[in-house]
């Protein structure tokens, strides 16, 4: 089918609009034989707050971006290669359910759908197009990925040291690398992760020993935590500077 639809008259007007939505601030979307799989509003898990995103599958990108005028406006446009995309279920939780994590060398998420069926679909098209691509490349599935983000809420005290509470003046901070919720003491040091960032970022105190002193241990994972960026900005989620 997707084939089928590569170069028809539907699939490039379809396009056609998710550019004109975009904007002129939006990168150009049509090329030969791409195909847009389909679209939807998917909750993704930013930094502050769960957020309303718009997402548009196509066979080999994902995009995504803050909705303005639903169906008529969005801005702030991101493009994900499906090549190096893989993707793992979340359990529900709360108010949080029916979620999956979009993991990528530069840059990792969870999103969550309004209803499993909907998740199912979802993840199950992903998964196609990243196959397919692969299949078609010869290429084997992306091995590394960024660390998931520990949304502020997850965490009063900072995740390595545990003495030191957040506060208006005690901000808190990312791990380029593991992704926990730090203090400034804990996280001053920064690390080339050229998959993430032409320049040295933010990581915790433990993990750029870990990064400086050889292979890393398995100890660096998350105990105890529900679960858990192409970043340059180096404190906000580059969706918007409150994520």
């Amino acid at each position: 089918m997707v084939d089928r639809l590569a170069n028809s008259e539907a699939n490039s007007k379809r396009i056609a609009v998710v550019e004109g939505c975009f904007g002129a601030a939006g990168q150009p979307l049509a090329i030969p034989g791409r195909v847009l799989i389909g679209e939807g509003v998917l909750t993704k898990l930013c930094r502050k707050k769960p957020k309303a995103r718009q997402f548009f599958l196509f066979n080999d990108i994902l995009v995504y971006g803050n909705i303005v005028i639903q169906k008529k406006k969005y801005n702030k446009q991101h493009i994900i290669p499906l090549e190096s995309v893989t993707i793992d279920t979340v359990p529900d939780e709360g108010d949080l359910r029916n979620g999956w994590l979009i993991k990528t060398p530069t840059k990792s998420f969870a999103v969550y759908a309004a209803t499993a069926t909907e998740k199912s679909e979802w993840m199950n098209h992903i998964g196609k197009c990243v196959g397919d691509l692969l299949q078609k490349s010869g290429k084997s599935p992306s091995g590394e990925h960024a660390a998931v983000w520990v949304p502020d809420s997850e965490a009063t005290v900072c995740m390595r040291c545990q003495k030191v509470k957040f506060t208006p003046v005690s901000r808190r901070h990312h791990c380029r690398k593991c992704g926990y919720v730090v203090c400034g003491p804990c996280s001053e040091k920064k690390y080339l992760l050229p998959s993430q960032s032409s320049k040295p970022v933010r990581v915790c105190e433990y993990c750029y020993i870990q990064l400086t002193s050889g292979p890393r241990s398995d100890s660096i994972g998350r105990p105890g935590l529900k679960f858990g960026n192409n970043l340059t900005d180096d404190d906000d989620d580059d969706d918007d500077s409150s994520d």
